[in-house]
């Protein structure tokens, strides 16, 4: 390897926190790659439009935002590379990524990568993503104003959104597997006195049903009696988990319970120069607007974190 193979900074990641990461990085004229698996925009784009991030009180959509993020990045040179990030080594000062299009060098390292939705794997769920079934209520509720939709799972998360989605739905159908919720005493508590919400226990959604319009109803089936029973819904929430995309990273870098890297409020991990931002990182709200403020906050981190070597040089 030459010297023109060390960057200062890789993102690896180029959803909402890895493009302001490197906006942030390539302003302060860091040499900065950034590394994506598929395409830019990460889980953004699976969405079709977002109406709470700042700045667009008539909302927008998600390919435009988008665009919008990588040409404010772009402008201050941002490069971006399609590759699969498949380790990382993280002994010594210098950082090596081995990715699909060869091995790459880094004073620091930044990753956010993000985490995937723990998918339902039931017929209909891939063919209407974005079209009545999502991952999130935040970002998809307001647009069932005054209608009935589903929400499927049984923990803190589902029942927290299914009480969330009360705000816009005239009834919520919570779906669960088995015969008491596991989500904190509490938040039962505020479901069961909750008028809006029916609970259907023992239950599975068995197939999404829809056409072009997008969902239509859900094929469910209760795992006691095996009897079936189709819901007509237009939207359904799928809360069953979250997987965090951070197989490559070593174990160095500490976790939480649920596998996400855990950070201090600079963004920083338990390995000096591995920084960690967005929906990839242990913390309480995943939303484009946390992931872009992680972004800057690990950019300009990591950024010090390269001075630090250069003075120590």
């Amino acid at each position: 390897m030459t010297s023109s193979d060390l960057y200062d900074i890789v993102i690896i990641g180029a959803g909402p926190a890895g493009l302001a990461a490197g906006l942030y990085a390539n302003r302060a004229r860091y040499n900065t790659l950034v590394l994506e698996k598929v395409g830019v925009g990460g889980q953004l784009l699976s969405y079709e439009k977002v109406d709470n991030y700042p700045g667009f009180p008539e909302g927008v959509s998600s390919f435009e935002l988008v665009e919008l993020f990588k040409a404010q990045a772009e402008k201050f040179g941002m490069q971006h590379k399609n590759a699969d990030v498949t380790g990382l080594e993280t002994d010594g000062p210098i950082h090596v990524i081995h990715t699909s299009e060869g091995d790459m060098r880094a004073k620091a390292v930044l990753v956010a990568s993000g985490c995937t939705p723990r998918k339902l794997g039931v017929k209909g769920e891939a063919e209407f993503t974005g079209r009545g079934v999502s991952y999130c209520a935040i970002c998809d509720g307001p647009f069932y104003r005054n209608a009935e939709v589903a929400v499927v799972g049984g923990g803190d998360t589902a029942v927290e959104e299914a009480i969330y989605l009360t705000k816009f739905a005239s009834r919520v159908h919570l779906i669960h597997r088995r015969d008491e919720l596991r989500a904190v005493k509490i938040l039962q508590e505020e479901a069961f006195q909750n008028d809006k919400i029916t609970i259907h226990w023992n239950t599975v959604v068995e197939e999404i049903r829809g056409g072009d319009q997008g969902v239509s109803e859900l094929a469910l089936l209760d795992v006691v009696t095996r009897e079936t029973s189709s819901l007509p819904v237009p939207g359904v929430f799928v809360f069953v988990g979250l997987l965090p995309n951070a197989d490559f990273v070593p174990q160095q870098v500490e976790r939480d319970p649920q596998g996400f890297l855990v950070t201090d409020d600079a963004m920083v991990t338990a390995v000096p120069g591995i920084f960690a931002a967005g929906d990839v990182r242990s913390k309480s709200l995943r939303q484009i607007v946390t992931a872009v403020g992680d972004g800057a906050t690990a950019a300009f981190n990591a950024g010090r974190h390269v001075e630090s070597l250069s003075h120590a040089g």
